[in-house]
């Protein structure tokens, strides 16, 4: 039996002679041309890294011209304001501040106010805002008739006075950053504002300067703006990003300089070496700089404040890891060059190389993506053409792990349809489960409001006859009460008279009571109604709601025609109306009930009007009132609602406006709404003139 290591073995040998034979004839050039290509490369190195400068440094200054280019427009634009019709004409009124307030939106300015001579604020673009205690040389500027712009930093108690938003937004916690400065502070309130300020003349004479701020810190817009003017798309080779980066002394405020991936390193510091040269000698630093995580080509200078003191510093740069990848793989390749001149055959072994092992690597990085989630990665190896049986088994190979993806990305696609049919199935039949519930839930609630209504009709029916009978021996009595007065009964007939007029009263309240309890014994028919006395019927019934919620009534029964509708039903919507307006008012308020004659469609009728003062609906609330069951009041227990709906229990039923508008509409009437939040409600019913 053969070894099957025999052919590894006679294949060894051939391939070691050929290595040595290939290093035979390439030892002159690893001697020779490195010499010449090192010092080549190392001049080449040279004015690459002044080119790389030079760029930086151009950078540098487009981001300062940026810089001061939008100091000195803030600049500009605050004086043509000042100086502006408008601004002038608003300055001595009460229109001052809302004009502030929009000109700071415009300008995009964090904040505007205006002060006289003395520090005082006369209006800002915000109620809230209050002067710093620090003073600033742009404002006296300003107050001694200068208009001027620069650099200020303010304190985080004077960020608080003029805006809470500005003082969070300049809270930085400083994170711990290598190569920087041992420092013992932990956070960085401090806030780099772009203030400028104008004169102003009011018209009483006084002199006052307008000033405006831009907070820079976290300004993204800012720091993205210099970036986007600085490093263009495509002004970098592919792998380098650019940066910009605004510092309040050590600390940046401001950037898009990365930690990682979504996260700006805001808080980190500049190194040590940097801070040394930039913020305590005054010069500008361009050169490689270690910015957070990263070499970087960077550029720094100083950023004076309106004192002349360097606050801070400018920064921009680019990743220096491509360009350094760069000069290495130029290298590379010009050794590489180099050995291919020298070299015949490296081109057919690379050829050879790249014939075997491209199928073997296509495959590799499908079989990869396929388990990354991407089900449609395929080889799309060509079909055998010559070579080797080898080569065309490994194509073969490549088609067959197609064909077999293709049969996977089929079940997988079937599986996925299957899986999202099922979750539909059960989906619906989950929301007919719900509906079903829902419907069980409102009949039990229907069923459970119908049995209290219908308790308590008996129990008010029972009082109203109890209170009869009493009232029946009161009258009574006083007639048996004149007649053995006889003669002297003259003496107090007014006061016979009112009691005569108060029992009376009490028979048709209680009578009207009653009928109210049972509307069934007097409901399914209809008659000729006056409207007037109907409305001012419904006032005994509802009087002690209205004086426990003090609420005041107004009357106006101006109708002088008559209604097809049963008396009692009538009341029923109205006094269902009434009380949903008080409990719209639980603080008080003003009733307004009213009848009118009136026209509708070309038909004559009479408009009945219950107009309130509460809290009113919102147009949700306003499109569902008349559903059987909604309602806006709370349950048992809870507080109070906040408009007029629907219901006419302490709690809310959902159904009063419905069975009104039911009973309504049963008279060819209709009954509307209109309800603002806030302001209140009104009702009105139209029902046809009785002919």
């Amino acid at each position: 039996m053969s070894d099957p290591a025999a052919p590894l073995e006679r294949v060894r040998p051939s391939r070691s002679v050929r290595f040595r034979l290939l290093a035979i004839a390439l030892l002159p050039m690893l001697v020779i041309v490195p010499l010449v290509a090192g010092g080549i490369m190392l001049r080449w190195n040279a004015k690459f890294s002044e080119v790389l400068i030079n760029k930086v440094s151009a950078d540098l200054t487009i981001a300062r011209q940026y810089l001061a280019r939008l100091m000195e427009t803030n600049g500009e634009r605050l004086t043509a304001i000042a100086q502006s019709a408008r601004f002038q004409s608003a300055a001595s009124g009460p229109a001052l501040a809302d004009l502030l307030a929009q000109e700071k939106t415009t300008l995009g300015l964090d904040y505007l106010y205006l002060t006289d001579t003395s520090g005082a604020l006369i209006a800002a673009s915000s109620p809230d805002l209050r002067l710093p205690e620090q003073s600033s040389p742009v404002i006296a500027s300003a107050l001694e008739g200068t208009a001027r712009t620069g650099i200020t930093i303010l304190s985080g108690p004077d960020l608080e006075r003029l805006s809470p938003e500005l003082a969070a937004r300049a809270r930085l916690d400083i994170v711990p950053t290598a190569n920087a400065a041992p420092s013992p502070r932990k956070t960085e309130d401090r806030g780099m504002v772009i203030l400028a300020a104008t004169p102003v003349t009011l018209a009483d004479g006084r002199k006052a300067a307008l000033t405006g701020g831009l907070l820079l810190n976290q300004n993204l817009v800012f720091i993205d703006t210099i970036n986007d003017l600085v490093y263009r798309q495509g002004s970098l080779p592919e792998g380098s990003e650019g940066t910009a980066t605004l510092f309040l002394d050590d600390v940046r405020i401001s950037t898009n300089v990365r930690l990682f991936e979504g996260k700006r390193a805001l808080g980190t510091r500049v190194s040590d070496a940097v801070r040394k040269t930039v913020l305590d000698d005054g010069i500008t630093w361009r050169a490689s700089a270690f910015v957070v995580n990263d070499w970087y080509v960077s550029a720094y200078e100083p950023i004076l404040d309106s004192e002349g003191q360097r606050a801070g510093m400018l920064y921009v740069g680019f990743l220096e890891t491509p360009f350094t990848q760069a000069r290495q793989q130029t290298v590379l390749l010009v050794v590489l060059a180099l050995l291919a001149i020298g070299t015949i055959t490296v081109p057919i072994f690379l050829r050879w190389a790249r014939a075997i092992f491209r199928p073997l690597e296509k495959m590799a990085g499908t079989i990869s993506r396929v388990e990354a989630g991407d089900m449609g990665a395929r080889t799309h190896a060509p079909q055998p053409q010559g070579g080797g049986a080898g080569q065309d088994e490994i194509t073969r190979v490549a088609h067959l792990l197609d064909h077999l993806l293709d049969l996977v990305q089929e079940r997988d696609a079937a599986l996925r349809q299957w899986n999202e049919q099922l979750n539909a199935r059960v989906a619906e039949r989950t929301r007919e489960l719900e509906q079903s519930n829902l419907q069980l839930e409102a009949a039990t609630r229907q069923l459970i409001v119908s049995e209290k209504l219908a308790a308590i009709g008996e129990i008010t029916a029972g009082v109203a006859h109890e209170i009869n009978n009493p009232v029946a021996v009161i009258q009574g009595n006083l007639d048996v009460l004149r007649q053995v007065m006889g003669d002297r009964a003259v003496e107090a007939a007014t006061e016979f008279r009112l009691l005569d007029e108060q029992v009376h009263r009490i028979h048709l309240i209680v009578t009207r009571l009653l009928q109210f309890a049972r509307p069934e014994e007097f409901a399914g028919w209809t008659e000729r109604t006056d409207p007037a006395e109907a409305l001012e019927g419904c006032l005994p019934l509802v009087q002690h709601l209205l004086k426990k919620a003090d609420v005041s009534v107004t009357l106006e029964p101006f109708s002088t025609r008559q209604v097809l509708i049963n008396r009692t039903e009538l009341q029923q919507v109205l006094i269902n109306l009434i009380v949903n307006a008080v409990h719209a008012m639980p603080d008080g308020g003003r009733l307004r009930l009213a009848c009118e004659d009136a026209e509708e469609s070309g038909h004559s009728g009479v408009r009945f009007t219950v107009a309130d003062t509460g809290t009113g609906m919102s147009a949700e609330v306003q499109a569902r009132i008349f559903e059987p069951f909604f309602t806006t009041r709370p349950a048992p227990g809870t507080a109070p609602g906040s408009n007029s709906s629907s219901g006419s229990s302490a709690t809310g039923s959902g159904l009063g406006l419905s069975i009104c508008q039911k009973l309504v509409e049963r008279q060819n009437g209709r009954i509307t709404v209109q309800s603002t939040p806030g302001e209140g409600t009104t009702f009105m019913i139209f029902l046809p003139e009785a002919v």
